[in-house]
């Protein structure tokens, strides 16, 4: 059988349809997924095989994607190395003290065991035409949670340490890099078909910061797998060509930027993910129809096209309007090809 629809269009091949997937499908706006919570909390169902695969299938189900996502949170590695990390309702990781130095870290030799069975859970149940899409936070976004000690807009902390002892900032970096890179290869050992690195602040860097303090090591952890990756950043419309530089076999766009415009900027060499406005899911059919329709033309003619939101999945978004969504996307597609 041929390999999985999303890995196809990940190489550029010509595919019968785009596919779908959606960042976060997993999770809040499930009501599924909040009767599971009421009896877990979020570690329980990560840390146990069986829920995190029910729980990653769950969308799958729903709305027929083209892909699983694994159900972990950005900070999973982190807390293999040894980090306290809360999840706070309404504020995100919160890390009590914070991490500076790089001493404080060790690296496992297995950093995630829970995940990779999981992930074997989901390879096995799911139909072998769909995608089991590995993640992990990028490297720049979890060293930002560490040194602030919660998410923050400006990362003054980031920078003060990056600027003033940088040393100490690239010896962090370094531990991260290694403990992640390690954690994408369990991750496609396990049976993950594409690995997605979700750097979700990249876009508070100029473009020579990001050179110099993250790109080699966002480098390191899409180079450690031999399956293709996806390279996400939200925000970083001026760091498109950086982002390519560092990696990846597709690049995600959030929807701050037209997606032929974004595709036109890194170049045809690379595939593109993206790029509808997840709060578009909150307006009237009409209107989601137009902006689906609007990233469409605007992929159409390149190959390597995957269909998803400029980020992720709101929790009020109704889970019927995904279905729908996923529907139109494919039937559009299918008929432009025929």
């Amino acid at each position: 059988m041929s390999e999985p629809l999303l890995v196809r269009a990940a190489r550029r091949e010509p595919v019968e349809r785009t596919p779908v997937w959606f960042m976060r499908q997993a999770g809040r706006s499930l009501p599924e997924y909040r009767e599971l919570r009421e009896r877990h909390d979020f570690w329980t169902v990560a840390r146990t095989p069986e829920l995190c695969a029910e729980v990653t299938l769950q969308p799958v189900a729903r709305h027929d994607v083209d892909a699983a996502v694994v159900f972990a949170d950005i900070m999973t590695p982190a807390v293999a190395m040894g980090v306290d990390v809360a999840l706070v309702e309404g504020v995100g990781p919160v890390v009590d003290p914070p991490v500076v130095d790089a001493s404080r870290l060790r690296v496992p030799d297995v950093v995630a065991p829970e995940l990779a069975e999981a992930i074997e859970i989901v390879r096995g149940e799911l139909d072998e035409a769909k995608a089991v899409v590995g993640f992990c936070g990028g490297p720049f976004t979890v060293a930002g949670y560490l040194v602030e000690g919660k998410p923050s807009r400006d990362f003054t902390n980031v920078k003060r340490l990056m600027y003033a002892e940088p040393d100490a900032w690239h010896a962090l970096m370094d531990v991260l890099a290694e403990c992640f890179a390690r954690y994408v290869r369990e991750q496609v050992a396990a049976g993950a078909d594409v690995i997605q690195l979700f750097d979700s602040w990249a876009g508070a860097l100029s473009p020579a910061d990001y050179r110099e303090f993250v790109g080699p090591y966002s480098a390191r952890i899409l180079a450690a797998v031999d399956v293709p990756t996806i390279h996400f950043a939200t925000g970083a419309s001026a760091l498109l060509s950086e982002l390519a530089a560092a990696g990846g076999d597709v690049i995600g766009l959030d929807w701050r930027i037209e997606l032929d415009r974004g595709w036109d900027e890194i170049g045809d060499e690379v595939g593109v993910q993206g790029n509808l406005d997840p709060a578009v899911l909150l307006g009237p059919w009409d209107r989601i129809v137009d902006a689906t329709l609007d990233v469409l033309e605007r992929a159409r003619g390149r190959t390597g096209h995957i269909f998803n939101l400029g980020h992720g999945v709101l929790p009020r978004t109704d889970p019927d309007v995904l279905g729908r969504l996923r529907e139109l996307v494919h039937e559009r597609t299918v008929e432009a090809r025929v």
